[in-house]
């Protein structure tokens, strides 16, 4: 194949993005489950909850929504068309999870749900979980001992 053929056939092939949509899209979706949450805060609250209780069991039904959606295999479809929109928020988080503990349900409790459930998220866990620790130490030392 000559490298005119070539460039014609990678170009062909190439998916094209059109990225005024895919921002418009994202912004639209991650907005909708904002907007979402906020109605799910406000209802707890006009139940009597203070507001951080409220806010906990939002996160709360926002996880639950978003692995029953994953479950259900909606999110996927969520993410196409949302792209960064539905992955950003914590409903995003919850499909990283979820998603490869319910791919490989197959392999069994142990092998499939067990060693898969954080192959996407677990990097993201064990950096946070890190940083965390880490930067509290050099607070701690700094804070507790004088130079």
């Amino acid at each position: 194949m000559e490298k005119e053929q070539y460039q014609e056939y990678v170009k062909q092939i190439t998916p094209v993005h059109n990225t005024g949509l895919n921002v418009l899209r994202a912004f639209l979706t991650g907005g909708a489950i904002c907007t979402a949450a906020q109605g799910i805060s406000q209802f707890f609250q006009s139940q009597g909850m203070e507001r951080d209780a409220a806010s906990a069991w939002t996160l709360l039904t926002l996880i639950l929504a978003s692995v029953i959606l994953t479950g259900l295999n909606l999110y996927p479809g969520i993410v196409k068309f949302g792209g960064a929109g539905a992955l950003v928020p914590i409903t995003g988080f919850a499909n990283s999870v979820s998603s490869p503990a319910i791919e490989y349900q197959k392999e069994g409790q142990v092998f499939g749900v067990g060693c898969k459930i954080f192959t996407i998220a677990g990097p993201v866990i064990l950096f946070g979980t890190l940083a965390s620790w880490a930067l509290g130490l050099a607070y701690w030392l700094m804070a507790n001992i004088s130079f």
